[in-house]
């Protein structure tokens, strides 16, 4: 095994992080049991770009129990927890993660992942898969299909597809009911106030939260800003979550009419430059920025470092002045939920990651008969994974009687 980390002194912390997310990720565990059984992913090398935290380390041991060899880098220059990687590299696991990172590094640590051989991969964000089919495609023969994490991974997945590039199957893990609901709007929403909350220490009740993106996420910040007592305007260009958004009760507004309002802004959208320069000369003086999308691209950081002078306030947390004013940009601009916090709860995370080990076992099963093309795991498996985190905490369900079910399947039967 080889290994890039920061420092393997502390490994000892990270296995007493890694061992208090498996206390709270009971679902995963109970699929851990089934695979060290049966060793579905016997024979099988898995390549990972996810976020290197406690609870993807129990993924990690969950594939291995299933027969698997793993190499695991960062998806974020941020996000990778130092004690997590050094503890991962006492294991029978390929690391190359650390944090703070620079871009050479990040993507050759990506490259050494590649390296690895990978029969699966696992992404967050796309990068792997899209560095493996522009700059080494030499390993796509070995590839029987991939998983991926995230919106904005399965945005740039669909357009690779749309695109005719696309060389192997795919798994949009992020579209399961249980990681979709579960981790977008549960745990994105918990998990992005704290990353605010760590990084600035403000009160949020009373204040202006402006949320930039009305989708799962988005409607989980909303939801959960508001429930600390601050004041929401949402910031949309898709009608209908815009209506959503009003009818939820919030205020929705242009973001250029945000601007002058908001005490914080959230940006939530997976696209690019959903807060630019132009918009911040517009804010308030002690306007806080923070972004809980995938790529550090949502508020336009390049402009505003060219733009003004900065300092560090606090760790996470950055001054700039511009035509007079402070702005606050916390966690550079990236994953504020990771850059400063520790991203989703770890019980919610069980959730996303039984469905990202099921992922791995679907594309084993139907080795050579899935196209290359981005699937939706089956909604039995969704279910799997919903029943396993109910048993998992020991709450029952009501089940449907016979009369019932010949009901719902009929059409005969009616008033």
């Amino acid at each position: 095994m080889t290994n890039e980390i920061a420092d393997k002194s502390l490994a000892p912390a990270g296995e007493k992080q890694i061992e208090w997310a498996e206390s709270q990720m009971r679902g995963l565990n109970k699929l851990r049991e089934r695979f060290e059984k049966e060793k579905p992913l016997a024979g099988m090398r898995i390549g990972m770009a996810l976020h290197v935290t406690k609870e993807t380390a129990v993924l990690v041991r969950t594939l291995v129990a299933g027969g698997a060899t793993v190499a695991i880098t960062g998806c974020n220059p941020l996000s990778t927890q130092d004690d997590v990687a050094a503890a991962l590299a006492e294991e029978c696991v390929n690391v190359y993660a650390r944090r703070g990172v620079s871009t050479e590094d990040y993507y050759g640590f990506i490259n050494k992942v590649i390296d690895f051989k990978p029969h699966i991969t696992i992404d967050d964000g796309c990068d792997l898969v899209t560095v493996i089919h522009t700059k080494r495609t030499d390993v796509l023969p070995g590839i029987i299909g991939g998983a991926e994490e995230t919106t904005t991974g399965i945005i740039r997945l669909h357009a690779m597809e749309k695109d005719g590039v696309l060389k192997c199957p795919m798994v949009a893990v992020n579209d399961s009911k249980t990681k979709h609901l579960m981790d977008n709007f549960i745990g994105t929403g918990q998990s992005t106030l704290d990353g605010i909350l760590r990084a600035s220490s403000i009160l949020l009740a009373g204040k202006n939260i402006v949320v930039v993106g009305y989708g799962p996420c988005g409607k989980g910040v909303s939801a959960r800003a508001r429930g600390l007592g601050a004041n929401v305007i949402v910031c949309e260009v898709d009608a209908f979550r815009a209506l959503q958004a009003h009818y939820d009760g919030f205020r929705v507004m242009p973001i250029k009419d945000a601007a002058k309002n908001g005490d914080v802004f959230i940006t939530i959208t997976g696209d690019k430059h959903v807060i630019t320069l132009e918009h911040m000369k517009l804010m308030k003086d002690g306007a806080i920025l923070a972004n809980s999308g995938h790529f550090d691209l949502e508020i336009d950081v390049f402009g505003l470092e060219k733009a003004s002078k900065k300092r560090n306030i606090r760790n996470n947390m950055d001054e700039y002045i511009l035509d007079g004013k402070r702005i606050f940009l916390l966690g550079e601009g990236r994953l504020v939920n990771l850059a400063a916090a520790e991203g989703h709860p770890s019980e919610v995370m069980a959730m996303s990651f039984m469905n990202q080990a099921l992922a791995c076992e679907f594309l084993v099963k139907n080795k050579g008969t899935l196209e290359n093309k981005t699937y939706t795991l089956p909604p039995e498996i969704d279910d799997t994974v919903a029943k396993t985190q109910l048993d998992a905490l020991g709450i029952k369900k009501d089940t449907l009687t016979e009369e019932q079910k010949k009901y719902l399947s009929g059409w005969q039967e009616g008033t």
